[in-house]
């Protein structure tokens, strides 16, 4: 019974103490760059007197009362570590190709990467037969660029010409056939 009046008595101190929020939500951070916190004050909840008042069991003030403090909670305090940076030179190239005697599909591309610089070329037949070309580069000072070029002559097929044919005529069944029953 005693602990359990010990227990009873401790949740009271930290309910009134603010440490269980009833009213809403208490929430803290921090964070620290380069240099530690300050230390975290100490929270005491306030002092609980209960005892028994000439054999009744009730809690009385100011007679012979136990007091019980609760302990002093010391809030950690964290410290940030500045985030480590790792850098990985970027550097990579690539090329590939496609020669599609079926369809047709002729292209082509390459591409290198050192650091923050990027160089590349493509090219592909188009359409109308010519080859596109294009050069590009990009980098920090420089942004994006790309030069286009075109070779050969593009050849446009003529259109296709309607050709008009003359009517096809269709003789007529004889006596007998399949129309001659539904005008009977």
């Amino acid at each position: 019974m005693f602990a359990k009046t010990i227990v009873a008595c401790a949740l009271l101190a930290v309910a009134r103490g603010g440490l269980l929020a009833g009213h809403g939500a208490i929430s803290s951070q921090s964070i620290v760059l380069g240099h530690p916190a300050p230390a975290a004050p100490a929270i005491a909840a306030p002092a609980i007197s209960y005892g028994g008042y000439g054999g009744y069991g009730g809690y009385g003030i100011g007679h012979s009362a136990v007091v019980a403090h609760a302990p002093v909670i010391h809030a950690p305090v964290a410290h940030a570590v500045a985030p480590v940076e790792v850098y990985s030179h970027p550097r990579y190239q690539f090329n590939y190709g496609v020669a599609d005697g079926h369809t047709g599909d002729h292209k082509s591309q390459w591409e290198a990467r050192d650091g923050d610089v990027v160089k590349g070329q493509y090219q592909l037949v188009e359409p109308d037969g010519t080859v596109r070309t294009v050069n590009y580069s990009a980098d920090d000072h420089n942004g994006f660029n790309a030069v286009v070029s075109r070779q050969g002559h593009a050849a446009h097929p003529a259109p296709a010409v309607a050709v008009a044919h003359a009517p096809v005529a269709i003789a007529a069944p004889a006596h007998g056939g399949l129309l001659h029953g539904l005008h009977g």
